[in-house]
């Protein structure tokens, strides 16, 4: 006869186990002898091992018993049911491995990869984390419902990062977050913005993003997350003046409007980079 320690040893599990066998039903308590010690037989010894057997492969604890008294029949269903049980934790936890590892990727496992390849860029070329930020947050938004149209107006925005002059003026625009809104480097800042603005103006005929289009996205963006910097407020604010000024005094013209002199502007290559020049610099911050 053993006692439980030795019970637990022989089988390989531990004695609390063996008692919380007991407590669940599964393992028969045994009478305690004269010196109030339980003794375990060859029976209590058997049935442990199948009871570890069971648990072992995958069996819950609460389909145990059954499985002890089972035919060998409604064995042989039962243990089906519990394989396909398993297959489908399985699937589930590899799901959540994969969704762990896209985890790791940062702000891939949330935004397109041209985002992504946007965002990298950004902080190439020096633009300071907050701003980074809040551009990541916008598109975020916008990937949510229009992923495959988010994906594109990131990577026109990463080709009209290759000009030079929109680099500056983007980075004007992030370094300006600190200034006083009264600065009056944003009065210069809102200038340079929409001249360049008016020179890669869109094609009057081409169709508006389908986001703006959506008043939930449009709310969103017009109220993104965090506290815009007072600067970019103002700065805002200066542009759509000048912006409104310029169309009423009919100066914020294409540079290419004469007629007969350049390609059709809905196909020309140089009307596709303008398009994506001013959708970025209408908004640089976004």
């Amino acid at each position: 006869m053993l006692t439980i320690g030795q019970l637990a040893a022989y089988v390989g599990v531990t004695v609390r186990a063996v008692r919380h066998y007991h407590q669940r039903g599964l393992l028969a308590e045994p009478a305690r002898d004269a010196s109030g010690y339980r003794r375990y037989d060859a029976d209590a010894v058997v049935a442990l091992i199948r009871i570890k057997t069971l648990a072992d492969a995958g069996a819950p604890l609460a389909r145990i018993g059954d499985l002890l008294k089972a035919q060998p029949d409604q064995f042989s269903q039962a243990i089906a049911q519990i394989d396909e049980a398993l297959e489908t934790r399985i699937r589930g936890l590899q799901e959540q491995r994969h969704r762990i590892a896209r985890l790791a990727a940062g702000e891939r496992l949330f935004v397109p990869a041209e985002v992504a390849d946007l965002l990298d860029r950004l902080r190439a070329i020096g633009v300071s984390p907050h701003t980074v930020q809040t551009e990541r947050d916008g598109w975020i938004l916008l990937a949510a419902r229009y992923r495959e149209q988010v994906a594109q107006a990131a990577q026109d925005k990463l080709t009209a990062l290759a000009d030079p002059e929109f680099q500056q003026i983007y980075l004007a625009y992030d370094q300006a977050a600190a200034w006083d809104p009264a600065d009056p480097r944003l009065e210069k800042i809102a200038d340079t913005m929409v001249a360049f603005a008016a020179r890669h103006r869109p094609d009057p005929g081409s169709a508006p993003p389908p986001a703006m289009a959506d008043p939930v996205a449009m709310a969103l963006l017009s109220a993104p997350p965090g506290d815009p910097p007072p600067a970019w407020l103002r700065l805002d604010q200066l542009c759509r003046d000048r912006w409104q000024a310029s169309r009423s005094a009919g100066t914020a013209q294409p540079a290419e409007s004469a007629a007969g002199k350049q390609p059709s502007p809905t196909s020309s290559p140089r009307a596709r980079r303008r398009r994506r020049a001013h959708r970025a610099v209408t908004d640089p911050g976004s």
